[in-house]
């Protein structure tokens, strides 16, 4: 995923422009679980200029409660704007690094954990690169709309359908995830029965890191792409 640079005008210009109602700060907890925090648009000024405060006692394995106020700092460059449910409401995400009240970057934030040993890693003379292969399951959903273990899918490495009931719904996830610009570089099926693979093009550590969390974290327990194959 080719990462665009914006400015903090650049966000609020195009906040305005294409109608966006919700931003959605995220970051993640010490076991790599996304968290996120929605603010209104009228909000979009005061969250890029790092005064979005939340309860960091509150998030497992942050701080105690004594030293609770946390901030979010917004990675501009992690601007990017939802392609789902846009008639209910458009939805863009910025990623963030978490500080503490003194302006110092919270060394439990797994983020700046990666961003410093990233920096160390350049002060050697190395590039730290990562070419993610996303491997996932897609299963049933109940009468409910609630997922369960369960699958029709008896396809093995490389099927396509209708041995492979799913490659719909991972062509549907290729192209969202395209429309926020990721690079595909490849997906099919995996070897046991409803394993999946999407492979992203190989980015920066961080940059990398952050696009798993969206693929895993949000592509692929949205209902509404994961019918019953």
């Amino acid at each position: 995923m080719s990462r665009k640079k914006y400015t903090r005008e650049d966000i609020i210009r195009i906040v305005k422009d294409e109608k966006i109602e919700f931003i959605r700060l995220q970051f993640s907890d010490i076991f790599g679980i996304l968290k996120n925090v929605a603010i209104t648009s009228d909000q979009i000024e005061k969250a890029l200029d790092n005064k979005c405060m939340f309860d960091g006692s509150s998030v497992e394995g942050f701080v105690r409660i004594e030293e609770s106020d946390m901030y979010l700092y917004p990675d501009y460059d992690s601007f990017v704007i939802f392609p789902w449910n846009q008639e209910k409401g458009k939805a863009a995400r910025l990623i963030c690094d978490v500080y503490t009240a003194e302006g110092e970057p919270f060394m439990g934030d797994p983020r700046n954990v990666l961003k410093k040993v990233c920096a160390e890693a350049a002060d050697m003379g190395y590039t730290f690169n990562v070419g993610p292969e996303c491997e996932f399951f897609l299963f049933q959903l109940d009468e409910h709309g609630k997922p369960t273990t369960k699958s029709n899918d008896n396809g093995s490495y490389f099927d396509l359908g209708p041995t492979d009931p799913g490659e719909t719904v991972r062509q549907e996830m290729v192209l969202a995830l395209e429309d926020m610009g990721f690079e595909i570089e490849a997906a099919h099926h995996e070897v046991a029965p409803a394993q999946h693979e999407i492979d992203f093009k190989y980015d920066d550590a961080v940059s990398a890191a952050d696009n798993i969390i969206l693929l895993l974290k949000r592509m692929i327990f949205m209902p509404h792409l994961c019918p019953n194959p």
